[in-house]
């Protein structure tokens, strides 16, 4: 037997098998029959033949296919080989009963074993590989779904957020211009109105001039300081002008005035923190105004500690108060407006690159982590950007 004929069989066996993977015909099982009968004839035995399958199954299934398909591959191979191995074994069924003159050498015996012993193992180790790339895959396909829920979570919460901004926007307006008509207005329209009676006394009685004037002038005084109320809520000009921590601190100062709370501001490095961008200070700002204003209205707290600090690479700020304490996991996916001032917050410092975070413990209160970095992704800048042009000046 020349191996340039073990050669040739053996492409004809890759050929004929590569067939019946892909159609699985009934014909292609009697191809193997013939094949398993040129081997025969060639003087090959049931582990030369096994050799040349396993050779041909290495080649039609590299390490890379698929583990389902590689199993049922393997088993389809399975009965293409057994077709192959029928007519060896036809034949040494045929073969006489008793002493007969030893083809293989004695000597060959324990190495044919071994070898069958090796080629065993090989496939044992295929099989435990395949079923470890499935396992993987799996694991892998789980992980995906997983995260595809907490994709689809967090589309329905931008959704529902979008949904509440746009309503919290209207109410907002709806206030401000009730403030303006039944505050403002009147007051300009008082003012009118005496004005028109001090010219018309202006000519007939000057006794009581003065006084009417000092009136006038109140008026015109509460007007104004309505309106500049109105303006720090829209937008404090001294964060512009003299920074974050100024600001905060007459907020405080004239939150404490109205409600009564309790108020402990601590600092470490107030010029580091006015090394943040105007962006950066004024999401800190709006954290802690709304953090402050969710204690007095919520938390029924008699004190509230405000504290920001220096890290390494960002400031952070911590809101803690001795208040009532609430769900914080499912602040973020609660229904309603009630948490959409949390979910404001969390956009807020997403939207320069920062982190938000909520504790809340029975019996000691609730505490609102934030931090946001010196210098942000580019990602987050870019989208820090867009929010700060869809947001104006805030």
């Amino acid at each position: 037997m020349s191996a340039a004929s073990t050669s040739r069989l053996a492409a004809r066996y890759l050929a004929a098998l590569r067939a019946h993977l892909s159609h699985g015909e009934d014909s292609s099982l009697a191809t193997a029959n013939a094949l398993g009968k040129q081997a025969l004839k060639q003087g090959l035995d049931t582990l030369d033949l096994a050799r040349i399958h396993e050779l041909a199954l290495v080649a039609l299934l590299p390490p890379e296919h698929p583990p389902n398909d590689g199993d049922l591959s393997i088993l389809r191979a399975g009965a293409f080989l057994r077709q192959a191995l029928t007519p060896s074994a036809t034949a040494t069924s045929a073969t006489p009963q008793g002493p007969q003159p030893a083809t293989t050498p004695p000597a060959e015996r324990p190495a044919h074993r071994a070898e069958v012993a090796t080629l065993k193992q090989h496939l044992q180790r295929e099989t435990d590989r395949r079923k470890e790339a499935e396992q993987a895959l799996k694991t892998s396909h789980q992980h995906y779904e997983q995260l595809l829920a907490q994709s689809r979570l967090m589309q329905a919460q931008l959704r529902h957020l979008s949904h509440q901004i746009l309503l919290a926007q209207e109410e907002e307006r709806k206030q401000i211009s009730r403030e303006l008509h039944d505050e403002i207005s009147q007051i300009l329209t008082g003012i009118n109105v005496r004005l028109a009676a001090l010219k018309i006394e202006a000519t007939a009685n000057t006794g009581n001039l003065k006084k009417k004037i000092a009136s006038t002038q109140r008026l015109v005084e509460k007007s104004v300081a309505a309106v500049h109320h109105f303006a720090r809520e829209l937008r404090p000009a001294m964060l512009d002008d003299l920074g974050l921590v100024p600001t905060l601190l007459t907020f405080m100062k004239d939150l404490r005035k109205r409600t009564g709370l309790q108020i402990r501001y601590t600092t470490s490095t107030p010029d580091q923190v006015e090394q943040l961008d105007n962006l950066k200070r004024t999401v800190l700002y709006r954290i802690a105004q709304e953090a402050l204003t969710n204690v007095t209205k919520h938390a029924a707290a008699t004190m509230v500690a405000v504290s920001i600090k220096t890290e390494a690479d960002g400031i952070a700020m911590a809101v803690r108060d001795n208040g009532k304490s609430f769900d914080a996991s499912g602040a973020f996916t609660a229904r309603g407006g009630k948490r959409l001032g949390i979910l404001g917050m969390r956009e807020r410092a997403e939207m320069v690159g920062g982190t938000f975070a909520i504790e809340s413990v029975a019996g000691t209160g609730t505490t609102v982590h934030v931090r946001i970095p010196f210098h942000s992704s580019v990602a987050a800048d870019r989208t820090a950007a867009r929010g700060g042009r869809k947001r104006g000046a805030q």
